[in-house]
C-alpha cells in the first residue's frame, strides 16, 4: 500500500455514535465508555499513547499505529509521548549515555511507521517525557503522589509492565505514578495502551483524584501474540519481526511462526492480520495458486478467521500472504532508514557487544573477540517425549519443543541423575545454537542445562523456567537482553566454555552469569536445591 493512498481515504467520521465506534474497534477493553460518548456529543477528544523508548520497535508496534489511524479518522486530538525517563526508569532497560539515542531513534522510526500506513503526521502531537518530566511543578507532584501511594499499590500497578527482577529498585516503583501524571500534564481525555498496562490505568484513576485531578478513561488494545504464540516482545528474538528486517528475514522468521492448520487460538500471523492489516485497508487477500483455488479476497475479518478454522485456508497461504502485505508496509521504511544518517544513528542507539569485528588472520594487534551471554541462544523448552538411548545406558533421548516447527532431538546424560517420569513434559532451558553433534549415532540438536552440585555424591537439577513460560521463549541475562545470538556457536572459539567458567547457583538458588541473573520476561531462572551449585 502506497501512503499516498491511506492518506487520501483518511476521512473523519461525522456522529458520536460513528466515531464511538471507530475509537473502539478492536479494543480489549474500555474504562469510563459513559465518559467518552459524553465528550464525543459535545467536543473531539484528546488521546495520548505513550512508548518507552527501551528495545527496538518491532512489527506488532503496527497494532497502535493502526488505532492511531482510528482515532484520527474519528477526529481524536493525538499527542504520541516518546517516555524517554521511563525507559530509564524501568530497570535502566535505556541506559542514559543512549537515552537520547534511541529517543531519537524512536522519533525516526514510529514517524515512518505511520507515514507508511497514510497517517498524516501533521494531524499529531509528538512530546518527549523530559520535555516536561522535570519541570518543577511536574517533580513536586511526583513527591505528593509519594507521600499517598502505597508500596504496595505502586508494585502491584508496575507488575506487567516494569521489568521484574529478584532485587527491585526504587525506580520502578515510581514509573506508575508518572505515567498517571502524564495524563494531566498531556491535558488528554483518555489514554490508550495495551491491557497489559490496565493496572497503571486503574492505578491512576485511584490516586490522580486524591491530588485533585481528574479521573481519565483508558482504552485498551488486546496483547498481539508473536510469533512463537507468547507476547511479541523485543527481547525475544524469535518472537518479532524488526521494522529493518530484510525480507528473507522476513520470510524466514514467518516459515517458523506458530500457524496450525485450523487453531485460531494464540495465532500471531492471524492476530497480525485483524489488528493491523484489515483495518488500514478493510480487506484482505489470500494468494494462491490457481490449482488451490486461486486469489480469495475477504472483506470481513470473521469470514477469514471461520475459513481458517475450517482449514480451507491453508497456513502456508495465510504466511505467505501476510508476508507480501507486511513487505509493502516495510518497504518505505527500510528506505527512509537506508539513509546514512539514519544507519549511523541505528548502530549508535543500538551497539551490539555481540558482533565484534573479526580478527583478521595474522594480526597480532586485532581486538579480541567479545564474549557476552547475549551470544548464546538459550530458550524455554518443553520435554514432548523421552527414551533411552538404544546404544547408551547413561542417556536420554529428548524430543523438545523450543517454539519451532518441529521438536528438537536432544541427547542429555541424566539418567543417573533424573528419573524419567521427571523429564516427561516438564519445562527445560535448552542451548539452541551449538553445532549439532552426534553423540553414540543420534545427532543432539542442543544441550539441557543443569545445575550441578560440587562435591560427592554428585547431584544435578535441571533449571527451571518459570512455570508459566511457552515453548521457544527466549532466557538471556540481566543487562544482556538487546544482544543477538550467534547462528551457530563455532566450537574452536569456545564461547560456550568461556561464558560457562562464571556461571553459577546463588544462595537463593537462582541461576547466574557473574552474579547477573538468568531471566525470562516472566521471571528468574531457577533450580530446586543445589546452591552454589555449576552450572553445564
Amino acid at each position: 500500500m502506497q501512503p499516498g493512498h491511506a492518506a487520501a481515504a483518511m476521512e473523519t467520521a461525522s456522529g458520536p455514535q460513528e466515531k464511538y465506534q471507530l475509537i473502539t474497534r478492536n479494543l480489549q477493553e474500555v474504562l469510563g465508555e459513559d465518559k467518552l460518548m459524553a465528550i464525543l456529543k459535545e467536543r473531539e477528544v484528546k488521546i495520548y499513547w505513550g512508548t518507552a523508548t527501551t528495545g527496538k520497535p518491532h512489527v506488532a508496534y503496527f497494532v497502535p499505529m493502526s488505532k492511531i489511524a482510528d482515532f484520527l479518522k474519528a477526529g481524536c486530538e493525538v499527542t504520541i509521548l516518546f517516555a524517554d525517563l521511563h525507559a530509564y526508569l524501568d530497570n535502566m532497560k535505556a541506559p542514559w549515555e543512549l537515552l537520547e539515542l534511541r529517543t531519537r531513534y524512536y522519533e525516526h522510526v514510529i514517524k515512518a511507521m505511520l507515514e507508511s500506513i497514510g497517517v498524516p503526521l501533521e494531524k499529531l502531537k509528538f512530546i518527549r517525557g523530559t520535555d516536561y518530566q522535570l519541570s518543577k511543578e511536574y517533580t513536586l507532584d511526583v513527591y505528593r503522589l509519594s507521600s499517598v501511594v502505597t508500596q504496595h499499590d505502586a508494585k502491584k500497578a508496575g507488575a506487567e509492565v516494569v521489568k521484574q527482577v529478584e532485587h527491585p529498585l526504587l525506580s520502578g516503583l515510581l514509573y506508575p505514578g508518572l505515567q498517571a501524571l502524564d495524563e494531566e500534564y498531556l491535558k488528554v481525555d483518555a489514554q490508550f495502551g495495551g491491557v497489559d498496562q490496565r493496572k497503571i490505568f486503574t492505578f491512576a484513576e485511584k490516586y490522580l483524584p486524591s491530588l485533585g485531578y481528574a479521573k481519565r478513561i483508558h482504552l485498551m488494545n488486546p496483547m498481539v501474540p508473536g510469533l512463537t504464540g507468547s507476547k511479541m516482545s523485543s527481547s525475544e528474538e524469535d518472537s518479532k519481526i524488526d521494522l529493518l528486517d530484510r525480507k528473507e528475514d522476513v520470510k524466514k522468521k514467518l516459515k517458523k511462526a506458530f500457524c496450525e492448520p485450523g487453531n485460531i487460538e494464540n495465532n500471531g500471523v492471524l492476530s497480525f492480520i485483524k489488528h493491523v492489516l484489515f483495518p488500514l485497508k478493510s480487506e484482505f487477500v489470500i494468494l494462491r495458486e490457481e490449482k488451490w483455488g486461486g486469489n480469495k479476497t475477504y472483506t470481513a475479518y470473521e469470514t477469514l478467521e471461520k475459513d481458517f478454522a475450517e482449514q480451507v485456508v491453508h497456513p502456508g497461504d495465510l504466511k505467505n500472504s501476510v508476508e507480501v502485505a507486511l513487505n509493502k508496509l516495510l518497504d518505505p521504511i527500510r528506505e527512509k532508514f537506508n539513509s546514512p544518517e539514519l544507519k549511523k544513528l541505528t548502530n549508535a542507539a543500538y551497539p551490539n557487544p555481540s558482533k565484534a569485528k573479526p580478527a583478521e588472520k595474522g594480526t597480532k594487534n586485532s581486538e579480541p573477540e567479545t564474549i557476552v551471554p547475549s551470544r548464546l541462544d538459550i530458550r524455554v523448552g518443553k520435554v514432548v517425549s523421552v527414551e533411552k538411548h538404544p546404544d547408551a545406558d547413561s542417556l536420554y533421548v529428548e524430543k523438545i519443543d523450543v517454539g519451532e516447527p518441529e521438536p528438537r532431538t536432544v541427547v542429555s546424560g541424566l539418567v543417573q541423575f533424573v528419573p524419567k517420569e521427571q523429564l516427561q513434559d516438564r519445562l527445560v532451558v535448552l542451548l539452541c545454537n551449538l553445532k549439532p553433534q552426534k553423540m553414540r549415532g543420534v545427532e543432539s540438536q542442543g544441550m539441557v542445562l543443569c545445575a550441578s552440585s560440587v562435591g560427592e555424591p554428585r547431584q544435578v537439577e535441571p533449571l527451571d523456567p518459570p512455570a508459566e513460560c511457552c515453548a521457544g521463549e527466549r532466557v538471556y541475562v540481566e543487562g544482556y537482553e538487546d544482544g543477538e545470538p550467534d547462528d551457530e556457536l563455532k566450537p574452536k572459539k569456545k564461547v560456550f566454555e568461556k561464558l560457562q567458567a562464571d556461571f553459577r547457583i546463588s544462595e537463593d538458588c537462582i541461576a547466574q552469569w557473574k552474579e547477573r541473573n538468568f531471566l525470562t520476561k516472566l521471571g528468574s531462572i531457577s533450580c530446586k536445591s543445589l546452591k552454589g551449585g555449576s552450572i553445564s
